[in-house]
C-alpha cells in the first residue's frame, strides 16, 4: 500500500522566527515536495499568554518570503482543546496521571531542601510531590488549579520498550523515564506541548516530523504517548541546528536575528531558501555540530 507523505512545520507565536526556524521549514517542505506529499502548517498556540496574532501574522509572511507553500488552512491548536481534553481523560482512565498542585517555587524550594535533584534534558527533574499524595487528600484539594503529570514510572511499565526511526540517527531506544513525570495538562491549559503534539501529528496524518535536533530527546517521551493512546509512530528526521557568530544556538530568548528584520531589509528569501538547500549559511552563522 502507497503511504501519502505529510510533513508539517509547527512553530509557537510567541516571538518572531529566526534563520533557525527557516531551516526546519524548508526542510520540512522541500521532504514532502519531492515525494509527492502534504506539507502542512501548525501554529503551536497553546500557551495564551504568550502567543501573538501579530507573531502568526509574522510567520505566514515569512514563509511566503521563503517561497513556501502550504497544503490547506493552517491549523491553531488553540482552537483544538478538545481534542487535548479527550486524550487526557484517556490517560486518566489508565491511572497513569496524577494532579500535580505545586508551584515552581514550592518545586525549587523542595528541590534545595533535598541538596539534589535527578538532572534530565529539561534540568532537575520533578521530585513526585503531588504524585505520593493519597486520593483523600486529591480530592479535597481538586478546586485548586493544578496541572497534570504523568507517572512516568507507570507509564513506561504499562508500554514496555519502545523504539523509533530516525533517518538520520537511525533505530533509537525510546528512554522517557529521563524526562521524570512530565507535564501533560498545564495549569493554565488544556495540554502541555508534548500532548498537544501527539495528538495533533496523529490527527493531520503525519508520516515524517522534520525538526531541529534539540527535540531529538523529546521524541522518547512522544513516543511513550504514542504507545499510550493508540497512536500510529511517525519517522523523524532531526536535523542539525543554527548557532550565532559566538556558536550559541539561535533563540527566540536570546534575541536571535529575526526572518522579519532580513525580510524588511530587503534579503531575497527564495534565494535564502536556496542556500539553505545547499547548506549555506548567512555570514555570520554556522551549523552546530553536536
Amino acid at each position: 500500500m502507497t503511504v501519502s507523505i505529510a510533513t508539517r512545520f509547527a512553530p509557537s507565536p510567541t516571538g518572531r522566527l529566526h534563520l533557525g526556524h527557516a531551516v526546519s521549514a524548508v526542510a520540512a517542505h522541500d521532504f514532502a515536495r519531492r515525494r509527492g506529499g502534504r506539507f502542512l502548517l501548525r501554529i503551536e498556540d497553546i500557551d495564551g499568554t504568550r502567543s501573538r496574532p501579530e507573531h502568526s501574522a509574522a510567520i505566514l509572511a515569512d514563509l511566503e518570503w521563503l517561497g513556501l507553500g502550504w497544503d490547506g488552512e493552517p491549523t491553531y491548536q488553540s482552537r483544538r482543546q478538545d481534542r487535548y481534553e479527550a486524550a487526557l481523560d484517556v490517560l486518566k482512565g489508565q491511572g497513569l496521571v496524577y494532579p500535580c498542585f505545586c508551584t515552581r517555587g514550592e518545586i525549587a524550594r523542595e528541590i534545595a531542601a533535598a541538596g539534589s535533584a535527578p538532572h534530565g534534558p529539561g534540568g532537575q527533574l520533578y521530585p513526585g510531590t503531588c504524585r505520593m499524595l493519597d486520593s483523600a487528600e486529591r480530592e479535597a484539594r481538586c478546586a485548586e488549579p493544578h496541572a497534570w503529570r504523568l507517572d512516568m514510572a507507570k507509564a513506561a511499565a504499562v508500554a514496555g520498550p519502545l523504539r523509533w526511526q530516525d533517518e538520520l540517527a537511525g533505530d533509537q531506544l525510546a528512554e522517557p523515564a529521563v524526562f521524570g513525570d512530565v507535564v501533560v495538562a498545564r495549569k493554565d491549559a488544556p495540554s502541555s506541548y508534548h500532548l498537544a503534539v501527539t495528538v495533533d501529528d496523529a490527527e493531520q496524518g503525519i508520516t515524517h516530523i522534520v525538526r531541529g535536533r534539540d527535540l531529538f530527546a523529546a521524541t522518547s517521551v512522544h513516543r511513550l504517548l504514542q504507545a499510550l493512546l493508540d497512536l500510529p509512530v511517525p519517522t523523524y528526521q532531526h536535523h542539525l541546528l543554527v548557532g550565532n557568530a559566538a556558536g550559541q544556538r539561535l533563540a527566540k530568548r536570546h534575541g536571535a536575528p529575526t526572518l522579519e528584520a532580513m525580510r524588511l531589509a530587503g534579503v531575497d528569501g527564495r534565494a535564502l531558501a536556496r542556500d539553505l538547500r545547499a547548506g549555506r549559511l548567512p555570514t555570520g552563522f554556522s551549523w552546530q555540530k553536536d
